[in-house]
């Protein structure tokens, strides 16, 4: 995703799409095509594997692409333009003495991604406090509103991000601005989302300004690992047998600003990209207890947004 406004009269951003060189790993650019909307921040695979799916942060819209057989992307098939109610205002479940605001001046699309059925396709908008669900059109690439549309979190908390628990019957979002992670039951067959608990990302005694990021579900669905940035810190929570969430825990990412997190394929190390401290910390995962013991090892990266590991071998 490139995270621009500057292509054609619409002021969009662009999606690239590369080949990946499997003697040296390096990436061969197949194509570039206009994401459907200004500033694109996210984009995930459906699972059938065919389509992109983009949200557009400054654009307050999502985009389906078509993935053509070569690799290359296809011009958008659907594009969504958010809508509903704005209002900047204090994020309503934030920590004592917060000053913690991003983007309630308009729509900010900022994560989409199917279920895992790939039945329904999910994102949510920071500015709209709402998460949207939607019947996904496998043959034509379409988006319909699902039988519950949206749904709302508290005024001001900013969703950004979201994750399925393995099993697919729960659904964890993280609210930026809040500090909080929110458990909802995700009915499977009709993509219905209802609420059940909301615990912060953050220590009990914790005040001041806090910027959520990342949520990650650990792949045997036993723990919920929650990114703040100001607070620096991984929040640790074990997921209980109805899905419920209890802190357990959290470690200082040994940097500044975590943006985001990601387990390596064994789900032995996890990876956290220090966006202010640009670099990358190394982190051993305690499988019993979903504690991070530092590794002691860095990676010099600039600026680092995200990290993905892809397993070529799969891909063959």
């Amino acid at each position: 995703a490139n995270e621009t406004d500057r292509v054609g009269d619409d002021k969009e951003g662009t999606v690239s799409a590369f080949a990946i060189n499997r003697a040296d790993g390096k990436l061969e650019m197949l194509n570039t095509v206009r994401s459907g909307g200004a500033g694109p921040t996210y984009v995930s695979v459906h699972p059938s594997g065919k389509y992109l799916l983009v949200a557009n942060y400054f654009g307050g819209s999502v985009a389906v692409l078509p993935i053509l057989p070569d690799g290359r992307l296809g011009e958008a098939t659907d594009v969504k333009h958010d809508a509903g109610k704005l209002g900047p205002t204090k994020a309503t479940t934030a920590p004592p003495g917060s000053f913690a605001f991003s983007g309630h001046d308009r729509t900010h699309a900022h994560m989409i991604q199917a279920d895992p059925s790939g039945r329904f396709v999910l994102h949510v908008d920071l500015g709209l406090d709402q998460i949207f669900v939607w019947k996904f059109d496998g043959k034509k690439g379409n988006l319909s509103p699902g039988e519950l549309p949206a749904v709302s979190l508290p005024p001001g908390d900013g969703p950004r991000h979201f994750h399925f628990h393995p099993n697919g019957r729960w659904f964890y979002s993280i609210q930026e601005e809040g500090s909080t992670l929110v458990l909802f039951d995700y009915d499977a067959a009709t993509g219905r989302l209802t609420s059940r608990q909301t615990i912060s990302t953050l220590p009990p005694d914790f005040a001041g300004s806090n910027f959520c990021s990342e949520i990650l579900v650990s792949a045997d669905g036993k723990f919920v690992y929650a990114g703040n940035r100001l607070h620096d810190s991984i929040g640790i929570f074990s997921v209980g047998p109805n899905g419920d969430l209890t802190f357990v825990g959290e470690e200082w990412t040994h940097g500044n600003y975590p943006r985001s997190f990601n387990f390596d394929p064994t789900g032995q190390f996890l990876y956290c990209c220090n966006q202010r401290a640009d670099n990358i910390a190394v982190f051993r995962v305690d499988r019993k207890t979903g504690g991070l013991q530092f590794t002691g090892h860095y990676a010099a990266v600039g600026n680092p947004s995200i990290i993905v590991f892809l397993d070529l071998a799969k891909t063959r």
